[in-house]
């Protein structure tokens, strides 16, 4: 579950790269980092499924992935409308990351509650 947090972090800072970059006023951000925030974000998900496939995974550990699953379908969303040159709808960049933090809290939990 270490990895998936590593990985879901390096996919937050790109999220709030491109959230920074649409406030600002650009329509989307660079495809580039788009591409890189999603590829983080997809592999941390494959390494918490992995993780929650163990019998002795935490309740916890399978909340933080359905939170997580909720954030993949606004990201979908999301890359739909950069893909086809629309403007970044803000209100669902911010629902997105409000669900994508949640579910980050929730895996950070588990992980330092499994630590101690």
């Amino acid at each position: 579950m270490t990895v998936a947090l590593v990985l879901f972090a390096l996919a937050a800072v790109g999220g709030l790269y491109m959230a920074v970059v649409r406030f600002r006023g650009a329509d989307r951000p660079p495809t580039s980092i788009a591409l890189v925030h999603g590829a983080a974000a997809a592999a941390g998900l494959i390494a918490l499924i992995v993780a929650v496939m163990e019998a002795s995974a935490p309740s916890l550990a399978k909340t933080a992935l359905i939170v997580f699953l909720v954030a993949a379908l606004g990201g979908f969303y999301l890359f739909a409308q950069h893909m086809q040159k629309k403007p970044l709808p803000i209100p669902v960049i911010v629902v997105h990351a409000l669900v994508a933090v949640t579910g980050f809290i929730i895996l950070l939990v588990v992980v330092v509650h499994a630590a101690a």
